[in-house]
C-alpha cells in the first residue's frame, strides 16, 4: 500500500523530483519565484513562530492518543 503523504511531504517530494533526487540541490535551489520554494525543505515557514507550552504539548499528545484509539 502506498504511503499517504502530507501536503508538506508531497511538496518536498516534488522538489526532489525537480532536482533529480539530489537533496543538496533542493537546498541550493534558485527558483525563488516557484510557489513551492518556501516549503522546499519540508517545513511550513508559516508555522515557525508557533510555541507550545509543556502543558499544551501534553494535551495534544493525549488528544492524539484518544483519536488513535477511536479508529
Amino acid at each position: 500500500m502506498a504511503e499517504t503523504l502530507t501536503p508538506i511531504k508531497a511538496i518536498r517530494a516534488k522538489c526532489l523530483d525537480c532536482c533529480c533526487g539530489m537533496a543538496n540541490e533542493v537546498k541550493l535551489c534558485t527558483a525563488d519565484k516557484c510557489p513551492l520554494y518556501p516549503y522546499r525543505m519540508g517545513h511550513n515557514p508559516n508555522r515557525a513562530g508557533i510555541k507550545l507550552t509543556d502543558a499544551q504539548r501534553e494535551a495534544k499528545r493525549e488528544l492524539a492518543k484518544t483519536l488513535k484509539n477511536h479508529k
